[in-house]
């Protein structure tokens, strides 16, 4: 696609976007089921196209993790759908009041959320991402721009064309989705910041730091998800072993599954045999330091283990001395995504809680809950490790920014300024979206 075709296309879908921002809420809930209908319908259809590129990945020996990510059967379908559906019941993020502040007598000033306009998504593989991201960016009454990997084509083209037919019969209909498919579209878009608004990456490390160091464009998302999981002296070893297997086993292949495992030496002893024997039933390959072989067999660490994102059946074992020590090789070594600690000691997991900088922190639960859907988010367009703007799974809120509304009578700057000036009253008012001032309330 030449850059004035994709310049119009983008054009048309920010033309779009100041429609889809005016419906309702009822009508945006509308859409996003009429979607979930059609997905559950066409669902052979759609594993046919899926087939088909799990067939050419295995020809083209991608690697194991990309190719999971890839997988999108009935039952990955019908997570999609309950997604979609939680996403409708979520409230309304368009027009609500953050903010309300009396100034002055009849002079209100509000916050107020509203869509960020045109989003950028692109991403490896992860065909259920793209359902995702679709349903926030609707419910958030924003235009998205959709680029999937080459290893996913056969499967995005079949889910827009699904997806293009269920909004059909609504007036916005799916303009305000802009898909693309060649390499060169990328390069295209990441040069568009006079007309997109956001590009959020999702992939491996190389990919999303490809994404950051080529555009202008705020980027919101994650280069690694290199999780730990800290295992205290005070822990329940029965709850310590079954934690650290379901983030390392239960889907490892994502960025929320811990690839680190540290536990304290007056632990070690009790946890690591119970810990290796669970790891071995799953087949995981097992780097441990000194400490760790001196106790259970496993393959000797390397410095690079620490820094390492597996992304498989592998995981990085290391016996630490305290809560410092601990916390110390997450600040050094983490990427700031989900880490946990395990223990029955209430005060040593606020410590952590407080002290470990990472968008999520975990006290005796699995690294993999970090999660949009598991949040209650409906769905999330990505984990992002930033802390300007959105922080952790990113649902509607990350898709939102806010203007301020300001009604008067009369009011004149000049009267608070000099001798003479009236003085400002800025009291915070009560918070009600039925009675802000953008829904046609009363000032």
């Amino acid at each position: 696609m030449n850059n004035l075709e994709l310049r119009t296309r983008i054009a048309e879908a920010k033309r779009t976007q100041r429609l889809l921002e005016r419906t309702s809420r009822s009508q945006r809930n509308q859409m996003v089921h009429a979607i979930a209908e059609h997905l559950k319908s066409s669902a052979p259809a759609i594993v046919k196209a899926n087939t088909e590129d799990l067939l050419q990945a295995q020809h083209m020996q991608l690697a194991t993790p990309l190719v999971k990510r890839l997988r999108y059967d009935e039952r990955k379908i019908e997570e999609s759908c309950e997604q979609l559906v939680q996403v409708a019941s979520l409230e309304d993020p368009i027009g609500e009041v953050l903010e309300r502040k009396l100034l002055d007598n009849e002079l209100i000033l509000e916050r107020v959320s509203v869509p960020l306009g045109v989003i950028a998504m692109v991403f490896e593989a992860r065909p259920d991402a793209l359902v995702q991201i679709i349903a926030l960016a609707l419910k958030s009454g924003n235009a998205i721009v959709l680029k999937g990997g080459r290893e996913a084509l056969n499967t995005n083209r079949e889910l827009i064309r699904v997806i293009g037919e269920a909004l059909d019969s609504f007036p916005t209909g799916s303009s305000w989705i802009v898909h693309l498919e060649s390499r060169e579209d990328v390069a295209q878009i990441l040069e568009l910041d006079d007309m997109i608004n956001l590009v959020i990456p999702r992939g491996s490390n190389s990919f999303v730091r490809y994404i950051m160091d080529h555009t202008k464009i705020p980027v919101l998302g994650h280069a690694d998800g290199l999780c730990s999981i800290y295992i205290d002296a005070e822990c329940d070893v029965d709850k310590a072993v079954s934690i650290a297997v379901d983030a390392k086993c239960q889907y490892p292949a994502v960025c929320n599954a811990v690839e680190t495992i540290l536990i304290h030496q007056d632990s070690a002893s009790r946890v690591l045999p119970g810990l290796k024997q669970s790891l071995d039933a799953y087949q995981v390959i097992i780097h441990g330091d000194s400490a760790v072989s001196n106790i259970i067999a496993c393959v000797a660490a390397t410095d690079a283990d620490w820094d390492c994102e597996y992304l498989g059946y592998e995981v990085a074992l290391k016996v630490v001395s305290s809560l410092d020590e601990a916390i110390d090789h997450i600040e050094t070594h983490g990427s700031k995504h989900t880490d946990a600690i395990v223990t029955e000691n209430r005060d040593t997991a606020m410590s952590f809680l407080r002290r470990v900088d990472s968008a999520n922190v975990f006290w005796n639960c699995s690294t993999r809950f970090s999660d949009g859907f598991r949040y209650g988010l409906g769905a999330e367009v990505g984990v992002s490790t930033q802390k300007i703007h959105a922080r952790g799974p990113v649902g509607l809120a990350g898709l939102m920014t806010y203007k301020w509304i300001m009604a008067g009578n009369g009011h004149l700057v000049a009267s608070y300024v000099g001798m003479d000036s009236k003085p400002f009253i800025h009291r915070k008012l009560s918070v009600d979206h039925s009675s802000s001032m953008i829904e046609g309330g009363q000032p």
